[in-house]
């Protein structure tokens, strides 16, 4: 006498939830152009790596003697499994039941699932399509009751969801329409990647027509518009793409805040000197150029990995590589309102560092900022509060930073270049100029009698600012010990590995990391 009878009825309830929503709706799944869960979970982790948890657990129809007649599984799936080797928590909706609706899920999988994630210390990856909330307004019908968002019992998934972005790397991955709830998973992460074909929006086009716009789903929450916005950090053209941004954001980051992120044999040469970047800085003070090239300049090759490149675009944001060690890039794009940090880059900024001191990341901000944006839109999107905000998240962090000025450093935002009241390294390029404002546009105000009576008012403005140039010199700064080092540009990756070497032994794992030594 053995168990075989109740094995392979296992194996048979495990056949039936692998149907998901039945063949109908997984074709209409890959008519429109989309991966069902399963072979999302299997096209993201390592080949054979998933251990799914609940895979039986759903809504079943038995017979009048007790046998199983039909099953419907929960559209949730969850589990571990393993990216690049190392173990992670994978939870997906499953749009073919029910749309990815809560009212047919068992909302303990979900929780479960955040709840392994913490208690595992992993990195958790949600991938969402689907509302995943109280289900549709039918719900109230079939259930007999309005469901009270936050009702007892009702705040678990919430609570858990929002204390793991303190613990462990968030991966959210938008794969269809998302609405409500599946919209607060979604933007509940450290980083967030949607499809273009694929639309996030807190309510869909049916409830905003009621408020007299009549939008389609990409008007309302396509790619284009929410990582403008910032809600969602990437977009890419298909789900293997976005698997592929998953996997390399995780490589990058601990497995929780209890542990530092991996080192990995450094190819490249660490004093490695480019003779571009000795004029990558125009002597026109007035004329842009392009960032991101000295960014991959600086760091290992083929490391920097960008992060919400479409939002807050006066500031460029990323991870990457010094000498193998995993460090946040923070950069001026000169590109966008010549660099001067707006309300949306300064929101970029401290979403930015917080992802830094969360991870025990070293910061290298590789810095031109002019200063606040100034105008009546600056001031009606409150850039100066943001800014404020975004001074705090700097003074706060408790990392090892590294700045280089290599031009502007003017006015409040100017002094937001390294954390207050703590030992930070500091450089600055022969191209730097700083001050409490930039001279253009100042002279006039500065020296309005002495312009005025002069016959020739362009002639004098040019002659003050002349003047006043010499002056500016980085080298009178240096010779009061205002700034550190002047370097040779080309010098730059030597000095960052340095650092990068240097921070290595400056952070502790644990919620309550390193304060840097005085």
């Amino acid at each position: 006498m053995n168990w075989e009878a109740e094995l392979q009825e296992l194996r048979r309830r495990e056949a039936m939830a692998r149907e998901m929503g039945g063949p109908d709706k997984v074709k209409r799944q890959h008519d429109g152009g989309r991966l069902t869960v399963r072979e999302r979970v299997e096209a993201l982790v390592d080949k054979g790596s998933f251990h799914e948890v609940g895979a039986i657990a759903g809504r079943a129809e038995y017979t009048a003697k007790g046998d199983l007649k039909g099953f419907t599984p929960s559209n949730c799936v969850m589990g571990r499994a393993l990216v690049d080797g190392r173990p992670v928590v994978v939870v997906g909706d499953d749009f073919t039941v029910r749309g990815g609706s809560a009212d047919a899920t068992i909302r303990e999988k979900p929780i479960m699932a955040e709840r392994m994630a913490t208690e595992l210390r992993l990195p958790i990856i949600r991938m969402i399509e689907g509302s995943g909330g109280g289900g549709s307004v039918k719900t109230i019908e079939t259930t007999g009751r309005a469901n009270l968002p936050g009702g007892v019992g009702g705040t678990q998934l919430y609570q858990q969801t929002t204390a793991n972005m303190g613990i462990v790397p968030v991966v959210t991955l938008g794969l269809g329409s998302v609405a409500g709830l599946g919209a607060a998973r979604l933007a509940a992460a450290h980083y967030s990647v949607m499809t273009k074909s694929s639309a996030m929006f807190v309510a869909g086009p049916p409830v905003v027509a009621r408020l007299g716009e009549k939008l389609d789903k990409r008007d309302l929450g396509g790619w284009q518009i929410q990582c403008k916005a910032g809600a969602v950090d990437d977009a890419v053209d298909t789900e293997e793409e976005a698997f592929a941004l998953a996997r390399r954001f995780l490589s990058y980051m601990p497995s929780s805040v209890f542990e530092l992120p991996a080192a990995t044999r450094n190819r490249d040469d660490v004093a490695r000197r480019d003779e571009k970047l000795i004029s990558a800085i125009p002597r026109d003070p007035r004329q842009a150029y392009k960032m991101r090239p000295i960014i991959e300049t600086l760091v290992d090759k083929g490391s920097f990995f960008e992060m919400g490149k479409w939002f807050g675009r006066p500031v460029i944001t990323g991870l990457a590589r010094l000498d193998g060690r995993v460090v946040a890039v923070l950069a001026s794009d000169p590109i966008f309102q010549g660099g001067s940090w707006t309300a949306d880059a300064c929101s970029k900024i401290i979403r930015f560092v917080d992802l830094a001191e969360t991870f025990h990341l070293p910061v290298v901000y590789l810095m031109d900022c002019p200063g606040f944006a100034v105008g009546l839109e600056a001031e009606k999107t409150a850039t100066i509060r943001w800014g404020v905000r975004a001074m705090a998240a700097v003074n706060q962090c408790r990392q090892p930073w590294c700045t280089i000025i290599v031009r502007n450093a003017f006015g409040v935002a100017g002094v937001v270049h390294q954390p207050a009241g703590r030992y930070s390294i500091r450089y600055a390029w022969p191209s730097a100029r700083w001050g409490s404002l930039p001279l253009e546009g100042g002279v006039e105000a500065a020296y309005a009698a002495e312009v005025a009576a002069a016959e020739d008012k362009d002639a004098k403005v040019a002659e003050i600012e002349e003047r006043l140039q010499k002056l500016r010199s980085p080298f009178r700064t240096a010779e009061a010990f205002w700034v550190e080092e002047i370097i040779d540009p080309r010098d730059s990756r030597k000095l960052l590995c340095e650092f990068a070497r240097l921070a290595d032994p400056l952070r502790a794992p644990g919620p309550a990391a390193f304060t840097m030594r005085p």
